[in-house]
């Protein structure tokens, strides 16, 4: 299988929810229902004042995650996905969106205690990934959790699941400690947290 040779341009994901306003299945898929459960279940009951989302979609997993967090932040650089989420996100008001391409552009926000990456590191190529990497030691507060979330198949996008993530892991471990490593058959979860200073 060929691999795209660059990150997936925003028109891909525009054109993907333009389309079908659940392309991936995100809210029908048994396979995303327990990745979600597996996900939540992972934060092991805390509790997080500040968190990032960083590719939400159409805010299926937005909505879940919403009852974990004081203040979250989703983003997406999909204009058809972020109406879908906010949507379906309405009725909390804990839980804010906006249209951003992650990592070239960022937050203006000081810190997250929280930072979710669900099947979207695989989209970027090296470069990104390097820059991704960088700006998520930006974001993340001292004692901070990144969860990362990604299917483990052959894709036909710049990365794999497997190697976006320990592409990551590589260029973060200075900074970030392994807290949970877990595969299941079609992906794996990899809870870091943020070393205090």
């Amino acid at each position: 299988m060929t691999r795209a040779r660059n990150s997936l341009p925003s028109t891909y994901f525009e054109e993907m929810f333009a389309g079908d306003a659940d392309p991936w299945g995100f809210e029908t898929s048994s396979y995303e229902q327990a990745k979600y459960d597996h996900t939540l279940a992972s934060f092991g009951g805390r509790r997080y004042r500040h968190a990032l989302e960083i590719g939400c979609a159409n805010g299926v997993l937005t909505q879940r995650l919403a009852g974990q967090c004081d203040d979250l932040l989703a983003i997406d650089v999909s204009k058809t996905a972020l109406a879908s989420a906010a949507s379906r996100c309405v009725i909390y008001p804990s839980v804010r969106f906006a249209m951003m391409s992650f990592p070239g552009e960022i937050p203006d926000r000081s810190s997250s205690d929280l930072i979710v990456l669900s099947e979207v590191a695989y989209y970027w190529d090296d470069a990104d990934l390097a820059l991704a990497a960088r700006r998520v030691l930006d974001l993340l507060a001292p004692g901070g959790d990144l969860i990362l979330v990604h299917w483990t198949g052959e894709t036909d996008y710049p990365q794999s699941g497997d190697a976006a993530v320990e592409a990551l892991r590589h260029a973060t471990a200075v900074d970030l400690e392994t807290i949970l490593h877990e595969r299941k058959a079609q992906y794996r979860l990899d809870l870091w947290r943020r070393r205090a200073s």
